[in-house]
């Protein structure tokens, strides 16, 4: 028995050796076949993993809020049809490298529900990168100071759902411009993007500038996302 948990321990099995020991301390050891054993280690061990994936996964995205799609309020009045809520929930977008563009007034719940999308994505075990809007473009500034820029985009590049938060706060500078327009190709029919914004989507034109790179990338997005305005009054003055 000791031999057994050293090995488990050595080899780094630990939702094997957590289940050995509830086996052991139930008695349950001397109830069970070899193979309905080995079974439960087995699951126990996948469970473990899976576990601390999602936490790791969930660490690395850096949500704006600790949010899950079944703390979403969802109803036609607020613009989320059940039906559409419970196709994206399937992650299929995911599959088919769809983006989700998430319009809305101050405080009806946009970053809530882009954020509880992100939570679902990491549960399905997909890596997830959130960024105020802003941030990113100064996150993108930055790595070119500091020589990181084709490492830093290509993180972007593999992630597999971006959001990008509070879109259309300030208008874009040139380099803003083409820097959110290699994001956006990088990502194009391969990456899902999720961006949410206070502004409709025909007003971030005037927010990229620029009217061919802003074509270029609304192009990209538009043609090949959901898009969700979400209504209603704002969710902080209930609170």
């Amino acid at each position: 028995m000791n031999d057994i948990e050293s090995r488990l321990t050595s080899l780094r099995l630990h939702g094997m050796h957590r289940a050995w020991e509830s086996l052991k301390q139930s008695r349950q050891l001397q109830n069970l076949e070899a193979a309905e054993v080995l079974d439960l280690l087995l699951q126990s061990e996948q469970d473990e993993r899976q576990d601390r994936r999602y936490k790791r996964l969930y660490r690395n995205a850096k949500f704006r809020y600790n949010a899950n799609l079944e703390e979403v309020k969802i109803g036609a009045s607020r613009g989320l049809e059940k039906s559409l809520v419970a196709r994206l929930t399937t992650g299929n977008y995911l599959e088919k490298g769809e983006s989700i563009l998430i319009t809305g007034a101050t405080g009806c719940g946009k970053s809530f529900f882009a954020s509880s999308l992100g939570n679902q994505a990491c549960i399905q075990g997909h890596s997830v990168a959130y960024y105020n809007a802003q941030k990113l473009m100064l996150r993108a500034k930055l790595s070119r100071a500091e020589g990181t820029s084709i490492k830093f985009f290509e993180k972007i590049s593999k992630t597999e759902l971006l959001i990008i938060d509070d879109f259309g706060l300030t208008s874009l500078d040139a380099i803003q411009r083409m820097d959110l327009m290699e994001i956006i190709e990088d990502r194009h029919a391969r990456k899902s993007t999720i961006i949410s914004s206070q502004l409709p989507v025909a007003s971030w034109y005037n927010v990229i500038g620029e009217d061919t790179i802003a074509d270029a990338i609304l192009d990209r997005l538009v043609n090949t996302s959901h898009h969700i305005e979400i209504k209603g009054e704002s969710m902080r003055k209930k609170m």
